[in-house]
Formats: structure tokens, C-alpha cells, sequence
């Protein structure tokens, strides 16, 4: 910000439509696409990410004297949990028998997305230190006119968490499995990487499936057409319902998503003849894949770690990404050569009383997390070590 310019406002939007594409991707930059105007874009207009579905837009911009875009936060009031994968519900069940009132919060992340990435989106070339600053305490503030107890960011980056530490916030850690591409130029390069037995397993599975005879790609662009995004989304439904879950995302979402960020979308789609059997969606970053969501019409063993991990890690090397990130959960993606990582989410509570019983459960899971990526890494890579 140059000397002699207008103090920086904050502002608060209740749609992104209200922001120009432009100047929001300005910020949020290239590398996650998760920040995009477009994908949060296509949540709100879709319908998945609204008031009615308990997702209140509430985003955060800060703009200097000449009305231009400095930063922003996605941030939405909530009337519940669902959707976030970073858990707080014995935090509001605590607090409820307790005589408080958890809902509404505030919530800072991508809706329905567990992928770390940027959540305080700073323009390059500004005064970076000082406009986070700025978005920080304007998520103070607005915490405070909203009168809610807690204010949650989840899965920002790491320089952000420390920042939102040092500000007060709770930090916490959570842990994810995420794949990392040395160089290699071939899949066989990351199979001799592995244990012999690991190695064997993972060729049997491969084989099991390649005897469906199924055709896979990875289709992306205008490779993508309606028909397309219409299975798919048959089989996101086939997903929610065998694991009990909710299906936030609509059919309208991903027409979306193909429309304004077709060229980061890699959907992998397993074929037999014309008709389409499974598929997993993925976005691809500037050097990251970023696995999503995945379902199937026919039920086959080792189709799921195919679609999802053995297709992405082909087209990972194939397109020399360095990292695929496979989602929430998943101790079985270790022995397919995922290992644990940090992720990473930070947390205002504003009232006392729950703010200490929090901070405490943090300090200890903390530790917890810690000595378990390390307890993984450690003892359960399937990489051989230097001379095996």
C-alpha cells in the first residue's frame, strides 16, 4: 500500500457474486484451485452452499481508499457441523448442556472440501503482514457483532495457522495421507520404491481389476460433457447412501464446476463399452492432484483404490505433479504409498470457560497427533529403506 493512501476498509459480502472473479482469484492465486471464484462460486449458485443448507455467506474482503482488493476470507455463519471434517461437536454438546448456545458460529474454509489451502487470500505486491493482520482482527470483530461463541478456519496453511496462533486463536492439528512424487517417470518407478510384499499387493490389485476389463481415463476440459457430470453424480448419490451419508453437492454443482474450472477438473471415469461404471473426481492445482469424491454403478473389490489412487499417482507422473492428496481419513492409503502429514485448523472461543476446556484437549491432542504421523512414518512406510 503505497504512503500517503486511504487506510484499508473491511467489508462483508453475503454472495461472491457481489466480488468480480478477477480480483477474488487476484488473491486466492493459482495453486489451490479450491479458493477460486469459481468453485466457491459454483457451491453458492448451485445451491449446496447456501442460507437454506445452513451455509450463510459471510465473506470478509478488505479494500484500500480506491475500492481495490486486498484480501478476502471465504466465511460463512452456520447453523450446524456438517461438511467441515474437522470435528467440533462434543465442543457444542459440552457447551449446550453447559447453558450456552454453540450455533450459530463462523465458519473460514472451502464448504465440503478437507484440502489445506489458503484461507486468508492476500493480493501480491501488498503489504502482506499488514493485510492479514487486517483480516484477522476484522474475523475478530466480526465474531464479536455476530455474538457467536467460536469462530473455526480450517485447513489453512501453516504460516496462516501460526499467524491465527499468535493472535489468539486455538490451534489444532489434524492428519491426512498424502502421496509425494520424488520424480518418477514411469508407475513401475514408484512400485520399485516399495517393499517387495507391498509391491506384490499392489499388482495384484491392479490385476484383479484389469481383469473387469474396464477401460479408465482421465478426462478433463471439454473431454468432460454432460452425460458425464450426470453418472458421475448418480454415483456421488450411490456413495452418500452406502456410507449413510449426507449428499450436499447437486447435480447443478458439478454442471457448474465443468463449466467454470473445467480445465483444473480431472474426473477419471472407469467404462465398459459406452457406458460409464464408476468415476472419481479430482482438481489439479499447480503441482498438486487433489482428490475429491468418487462412486460407482457396480460394486467390485480393488475398483475404489484403483480409481482413486492408482489412476491419480498414473496421472500425477505422468504430468510431473509432486504431491496427490487423497482426501479425509484412510489408514489404508499407507500401504499404497500415502503418508501421514500435518493438517492444520484454528480456533476463536470466545467464551472463557470453554476456551480453557478447549485449549486443553488441544495441548494434548497435539502431542497425540504428532507422535502418531510420526509412528506411521516410521514403522509402517511401505518404502524400503536405504539398503534393502
Amino acid at each position: 500500500m503505497p504512503d500517503g493512501s486511504a487506510a484499508p476498509v473491511l467489508q462483508v459480502v453475503d454472495r461472491l457474486s457481489a466480488v468480480a472473479a478477477a480480483e477474488w482469484d487476484a488473491c486466492a492465486g493459482t495453486a489451490c484451485p479450491f479458493a477460486s471464484h469459481a468453485f466457491l462460486s459454483a457451491l453458492e449458485d448451485s445451491g449446496s452452499a447456501t442460507a437454506e443448507t445452513g451455509w450463510l455467506p459471510q465473506h470478509l474482503l478488505a479494500r484500500d481508499g480506491d475500492g481495490r482488493l486486498l484480501g478476502a476470507v471465504p466465511l460463512y455463519l452456520k447453523g450446524h457441523s456438517y461438511g467441515e471434517y474437522v470435528f467440533d461437536w462434543g465442543w457444542a454438546e459440552a457447551y449446550e448442556r453447559a447453558g450456552g448456545d454453540y450455533y450459530p458460529k463462523l465458519q473460514a474454509c472451502v464448504p465440503f472440501t478437507p484440502v489445506t489451502g489458503p484461507r486468508l487470500l492476500l493480493r501480491p505486491g501488498v503489504e502482506t503482514g499488514a493485510v492479514r493482520d487486517l483480516l484477522i482482527a476484522g474475523l475478530q470483530e466480526l465474531a464479536r457483532r455476530h455474538g457467536v461463541a467460536t469462530l473455526h478456519v480450517t485447513f489453512p496453511e501453516r504460516e496462516e495457522w501460526e499467524a491465527l496462533a499468535g493472535a489468539g486463536f486455538l490451534p489444532r492439528l489434524g492428519r491426512q495421507f498424502h502421496w509425494e512424487n520424488p520424480g518418477y517417470e514411469r508407475f513401475d518407478d514408484f512400485l520399485a520404491a516399495l517393499v517387495s510384499r507391498k509391491r506384490k499387493a499392489i499388482r495384484k490389485e491392479r490385476a484383479q481389476v484389469a481383469a473387469l476389463d474396464l477401460r479408465f481415463r482421465a478426462l478433463t476440459g471439454a473431454e468432460i460433457g454432460e452425460r458425464h457430470w450426470e453418472a458421475f453424480h448418480r454415483f456421488y448419490l450411490n456413495t452418500a447412501d452406502r456410507k449413510w451419508g449426507q449428499p450436499y453437492l447437486t447435480l447443478d454443482f458439478f454442471l457448474k464446476l465443468g463449466e467454470r474450472l473445467a480445465e483444473r477438473v480431472v474426473l477419471i471415469v472407469a467404462e465398459r463399452g459406452e457406458e460409464i461404471l464408476a468415476g472419481a473426481l479430482n482438481l489439479r492445482g499447480d503441482d498438486v492432484l487433489y482428490g475429491r469424491n468418487w462412486g460407482c454403478a457396480e460394486e467390485h473389490r480393488f475398483l475404489h483404490f484403483e480409481a482413486c489412487y492408482y489412476q491419480a499417482l498414473d496421472y500425477a507422473i505422468a504430468h510431473g505433479l509432486k504431491r496427490v492428496e487423497a482426501g479425509a481419513q484412510g489408514e489404508h492409503k499407507v500401504q499404497r504409498g500415502y503418508l501421514a502429514s500435518e493438517t492444520y485448523s484454528a480456533h476463536l472461543i470466545r467464551d472463557p470457560a470453554l476456551e480453557r476446556a478447549v485449549n486443553d484437549f488441544l495441548t494434548r491432542e497435539r502431542r497425540q497427533v504428532r507422535r502418531e504421523i510420526d509412528l506411521i512414518n516410521a514403522h509402517h512406510s511401505p518404502y524400503r529403506r536405504e539398503g534393502e
